[in-house]
């Protein structure tokens, strides 16, 4: 119990950020679209976030403002994609490519070094305990002595559940993949839902990469480290519901919580340690694969 307490409590907030992501990738998968840039949302949401938490001295408006850029660039990335008819998977690593480079660029602009950048003036984000709760043996671990960015994740997470299976709107945004002439029959047009779902991805997206840096308070290159991917794995996994996404985020959440417990528990080389999530998520996408391909020969 010991043991299984801290991996229990490190999931949850490991999860949180791919939680972010997959709901933003969601939205957009949803539409028709599968959005391949959500690591370069993450990354510039990360990297603008703490700048701006930095020259405000405000952590909230350094989320908001580090928000808007990963939701700009997403609308650029949904203008690219819809009005000039781009491809979204060739749009999607571009937006990839231009984070990774550009937050290394700015970094050596503003900072002087492409390396770690720390920032001691930023407070740490305070951790909630929920009253009786805490004291309530493996639950406790699962639901508090977090940051408010975890339950804002789950918050959001019943936000987009309402929003895709209780609005008009997520009525629509569904209908966009299979049912698109069906919107146009009736004046819409599928490609606003679209934009629209972009705009939601680069939201969350940004949301969740301002966790991974005001949480360190520190800007590390690379410091989404694929996590934009295995979010796109979560979707599928989660079966592109929200539901399917909070128990797929919480299995990453564990596989690299145990990594990490690994490390300094097991007599096992380094490398192979570091590797599990990695190793995870190609098991998962492999039977996901399939179950896929047994699924579609049943239905025939």
């Amino acid at each position: 119990m010991n043991t299984l307490r801290p991996i229990l409590h490190s999931a949850v907030t490991i999860m949180t950020p791919l939680l972010f992501a997959a709901m933003g990738g969601l939205f957009t998968a949803l539409g028709g679209m599968l959005n391949i840039a959500l690591e370069g949302l993450l990354l510039i949401g990360a990297f603008g976030s703490i700048c701006f938490a930095h020259l405000t001295g405000n952590l909230f408006w350094g989320v908001v403002l580090g928000t808007l850029l990963s939701v700009m660039l997403s609308a650029v990335m949904g203008g690219i994609t819809l009005k000039l008819r781009a491809n979204v998977f060739i749009t999607g690593l571009a937006v990839n490519l231009f984070a990774a480079g550009i937050t290394l660029v700015l970094s050596f602009r503003f900072f002087g070094t492409r390396g770690v950048v720390v920032f001691n003036d930023l407070p740490r984000l305070k951790i909630l305990a929920l009253p009786v709760i805490h004291r309530i043996p493996v639950l406790g671990d699962l639901l508090s002595g977090h940051t408010w960015y975890v339950y804002l994740s789950w918050l959001l997470l019943l936000i987009c559940w309402f929003i895709i299976y209780r609005t008009p709107f997520g009525f629509r945004l569904r209908a966009c993949e299979k049912r698109s002439e069906a919107l146009i029959s009736l004046g819409l047009k599928p490609d606003h839902y679209r934009f629209a779902a972009f705009l939601l991805s680069g939201l969350t997206c940004g949301i969740g990469g301002s966790y991974l840096t005001l949480n360190l308070r520190a800007f590390v290159p690379n410091i989404s480290s694929g996590k934009g991917w295995i979010a796109l794995v979560v979707i599928f996994l989660g079966s592109r519901r929200p539901r399917g996404l909070l128990a797929g985020a919480l299995l990453f959440g564990l596989a690299d919580a145990f990594s990490n417990f690994a490390q300094g528990a097991l007599n096992v080389p380094a490398d192979f340690i570091l590797a599990i999530p990695y190793i995870f998520t190609l098991l998962v996408m492999i039977a996901i694969s399939i179950y896929s391909k047994k699924t579609s020969g049943v239905l025939r």
